[in-house]
């Protein structure tokens, strides 16, 4: 079933009626001559200009592309406030397989659309996208971050996600064993991209034993290369069952946490930097259940949108990481309002996002 627009009436009742919606804004952009058709999601302008990034992935349906934009600015609104910056939550989809699509013409078009909000939405990086995208994105649009250092942005900022997730596992190990050291606990990293492979770089200083694993041989090697003391796990799903695992880092696609993984789990701690890692409601309370403490992902990996927020700033990477090391008492803050209200982790997260959201509406 469809409305007079041709839009599935399910989308609309999400924009509006369900508490996955509530979104301010939500724009449909369509550039025939370069192929370009987007969605630009604004959850939330409440603390200040939308920021999150651009995704440039082929989905199923245009139905799928929408739901993708609402559900992933809403999360930005969280992840922005969590991480005390002055922005809202925002998202853009680009639909379509960027390896065949891709195009100067059609990143210019979806950066007029982006200029067309007046600095409303801030867009940024995200699958699909790289630092070269945005260079050309920002020739129409001012309100574009992670550009490169030449351009006048940032450029990579899984360095900083790496290591606000290490800043999240430390307070995660202050909770649960009383020192925020990792030394001598066994970490299972599963992706070691770009985030994970410099993540595993902070575990193994720190004194930890690593396992790892990835669907890309070439990701493993760039580990095992230097490092041959990290182990390597055959899948995710070996990996989730290592004994003797303390600490578990989803580093790759969400969803990670679902109805068959969480009751294999042999980690006492999962805090990684991969994005929706709660498969479905719910998920927080399985894992609570078998105590083990969950390390909300959009607190623990806010580094790189701290990277990309500085940069409207002039970018200046100790300011950075000053705010990046934040999230250790950020996530302690968190566990210990979870203890106090008896609930998860992840509900607890969200109660201070919302409560700070909240204050700024009022004011």
């Amino acid at each position: 079933m469809t409305d007079v627009t041709g839009v599935p009436v399910d989308v609309l009742h999400t924009l509006f009626h369900s508490d996955q919606g509530g979104h301010e804004q939500v724009v449909i952009c369509q550039d025939r001559a370069s192929g370009l058709k987007a969605v630009i999601a604004l959850h939330s302008t409440a603390l200040g200009p939308a920021l999150g990034g651009t995704r440039f992935y082929p989905y199923a349906s245009e139905a799928e592309a929408v739901a993708d934009a609402l559900n992933l600015s809403r999360g930005m609104s969280y992840k922005n406030a969590m991480a005390g910056l002055d922005h809202g939550g925002g998202k853009a989809v680009i639909i379509g397989d960027p390896d065949l699509i891709k195009s100067d013409e059609l990143l210019l078009a979806y950066g007029r659309f982006v200029a067309s909000l007046g600095g409303r939405y801030v867009t940024a990086c995200d699958v699909g996208t790289y630092v070269a995208d945005m260079d050309v994105v920002a020739r129409e649009c001012r309100w574009t971050t992670g550009r490169s250092p030449e351009n006048g942005g940032a450029g990579d900022s899984s360095v900083l996600t790496a290591y606000g997730v290490f800043q999240g596992m430390r307070a995660s190990a202050q909770h649960l064993w009383g020192d925020p050291t990792l030394r001598g606990r066994k970490v299972g990293v599963a992706g070691v991209g770009k985030v994970g492979r410099h993540l595993v770089e902070h575990l193994l200083s720190d004194g930890a034993e690593v396992v790892v694993t990835d669907v890309r041989e070439e990701s493993v090697r760039h580990v095992t290369g230097p490092h041959p003391e990290v182990s390597v796990a055959v899948d995710t799903d070996a990996l989730i069952r290592t004994e003797g695992l303390d600490i578990y880092a989803p580093c790759a696609l969400g969803g990670a946490l679902d109805d068959d993984s969480v009751p294999v789990l042999t980690a006492k701690v999962v805090c990684g930097a991969a994005n929706n890692q709660l498969a479905h409601p719910g998920v927080e309370k399985d894992l609570a259940d078998r105590s083990i403490l969950y390390a909300p992902d959009y607190v623990v990996n806010a580094g790189g949108v701290i990277q990309v927020a500085d940069e409207l700033h002039g970018f200046d990477f100790d300011r950075c990481k000053a705010k990046a090391t934040k999230i250790f008492d950020t996530t302690l803050a968190i566990f210990a309002r979870a203890k106090a209200d008896g609930i998860p982790p992840a509900a607890a997260a969200d109660r201070i996002a919302e409560q700070r959201m909240a204050d700024a509406r009022r004011h």
